[in-house]
């Protein structure tokens, strides 16, 4: 087993340009997970979709998509760590929280990472080959008890203000959050000027803190209105409009 974790771990960081990727077959059961601190675990589904077997290895990381499964410094545990998924079956992964000392005024966040491995081609002996792994992150959402305020309500509190963009060309949006939560966007949209300038890519503004936004070829703009499009606990769409701060 250790030596199949160093094959899988080495696969994994050789692989790592293709974490998401569509076409893998081990699939996760959402598209984040929230872990209450107050619970002593959370368990998460993964699912094989293919007509073949799998082999998965999963791990925790800060936010580092470099970080190796050996080197995690995450206070928490998944098992199993490594296991066979046969075609068409699922499995249930078990992430537990190892007690270390977190914010418990605001939530923290970490990334969960699957490595899918799939067998090996049957082909000729003689016939060259090129299989990938895929690797997908999902982010995991700790929230201590008694936080004030509810996550749903968190995207309205934002304060919105532009700002010269960092690379120095254009704008950019400086986004506050006074809440507890995380609040993650899929989409952002200012409306200035007569024009409409979009951000596809999203973003993330960490609780009590601020994130700065790129929003490509927004120049002259001193007053508007941001659309968004953020994302809740369960994946689903938050859509809301705010007026940018003068």
């Amino acid at each position: 087993m250790k030596t199949m974790g160093r094959l899988l771990a080495g696969f994994g960081m050789a692989c790592a340009l293709f974490a998401g990727a569509a076409h893998a077959s081990v699939t996760i059961g959402g598209t984040r997970v929230v872990y209450p601190l107050d619970q002593r675990e959370v368990t998460v589904k993964l699912d094989n979709d293919s007509r073949t077997p799998s082999l998965v290895q999963v791990w925790m990381d800060d936010g580092n998509a470099d970080t190796k499964p050996a080197d995690s410094k995450t206070p928490f545990v998944i098992t199993p760590p490594i296991f066979r998924m046969d075609a068409g079956k699922s499995q249930t992964l078990r992430v537990m929280f190892t007690g270390e000392a977190l914010p418990q005024d605001r939530e923290s966040v970490y990334w969960l990472n699957v490595l899918d491995v799939p067998p090996k081609a049957d082909v000729a002996p003689d016939t060259n080959t090129l299989q990938f792994a895929y690797r997908t992150r999902v982010k995991v959402f700790v929230r201590p008890p008694k936080l004030q305020g509810k996550p749903d309500d968190a995207p309205r509190q934002l304060d919105w203000k532009v700002v010269p963009a960092p690379q120095g060309k254009g704008q950019a949006l400086a986004v506050s959050n006074p809440t507890a939560y995380y609040v993650s966007f899929s989409e952002i949209a200012v409306s200035a000027n007569g024009r409409t300038y979009k951000n596809d890519q999203g973003g993330m503004v960490p609780p009590h803190g601020k994130q700065i936004i790129d929003v490509p070829q927004m120049s002259g703009v001193q007053s508007g209105k941001v659309h968004y499009m953020a994302i809740n606990d369960f994946g689903g769409a938050i859509e809301g409009d705010a007026s940018i701060a003068p």
